[in-house]
């Protein structure tokens, strides 16, 4: 693609968009503008543009991202077959287990909710189709990111062949998340050799799940599929045994259905 067919207006704005997360959802222009790499000037006006066609809201000072805005993300969930696909499967999971169970795609070092059958909150925020969390400490991340090519997963934890990074991102969320780089490479090896992932409150005190890839007809990773549950109901340990097989059972299902 040549630059010339790039629209740098709209891509400024999505970059903009992309500046509001969980943790900065109220913004001034002087945040925005470090936060997405461009100029005050460039992005107050991306921020009015906002504001003006109802994406935003501004009081003044400081702006933030008004529920319009959901129309981008599901306007793309509506076109993508997955989620209507698998989301019957979750439903018949969850009520056979009794456990909530989810499908999410990997975006960069994170991975979006694409479906999801909630028999009980299992965390302290909502996860919805949509939610985002980091792929290096959620059963479905690392399932995914084990699948990547080696060099390509290097590339995501390890700065470069020197030795380990301070800027992967690797935050400690609880005591029991991985945050050295090595350890997260080798436990993404362990991952890819035995086929799923177990997480043991990493993300959220209180939190365990299980998670195995989802591939299409062509043996391609494409999602990942989950259970998450309370520590209180069982111990991570005793996942596989619990649930390996009814996740493999619906592994092999997707596998037929997805071309």
């Amino acid at each position: 693609m040549e630059s010339k067919d790039i629209m740098s207006g709209l891509a400024k704005g999505l970059a903009t968009i992309e500046t509001f997360t969980a943790d900065s959802p109220r913004q001034s222009i002087a945040q925005v503008a470090a936060a997405s790499g461009l100029d005050r000037a460039t992005a107050r006006r991306c921020l009015l543009t906002l504001a003006h066609l109802g994406f935003a809201d501004y009081d003044g000072k400081f702006f933030t991202l008004t529920p319009r805005i959901m129309r981008l993300g599901t306007a793309c969930l509506a076109t993508m077959p997955l989620p209507q696909i698998v989301q019957p499967l979750l439903d018949r999971l969850s009520d056979e287990l009794g456990q909530s169970t989810s499908v999410s795609i990997l975006d960069g070092d994170e991975i979006i909710y694409i479906a999801r059958a909630a028999q009980r909150k299992v965390m302290s925020i909502s996860l919805t189709p949509g939610s985002r969390l980091p792929a290096y400490c959620t059963s479905m991340g690392r399932v995914m990111l084990s699948a990547l090519p080696h060099d390509q997963i290097d590339s995501m934890v390890l700065a470069d062949s020197a030795g380990l990074t301070d800027s992967t991102g690797l935050a400690a969320r609880t005591p029991n998340t991985i945050t050295d780089a090595a350890a997260l490479l080798t436990e993404l090896a362990r991952v890819r050799d035995q086929g799923y992932a177990v997480i043991d409150q990493e993300v959220e005190l209180g939190l365990i799940s299980i998670a195995v890839p989802i591939y299409d007809a062509r043996g391609r990773v494409v999602a990942a599929l989950n259970i998450g549950l309370s520590s209180h109901h069982a111990d991570a340990g005793q996942l596989a045994a619990l649930y390996l097989d009814k996740l493999t059972a619906i592994q092999s299902e997707l596998r037929k259905m997805l071309l």
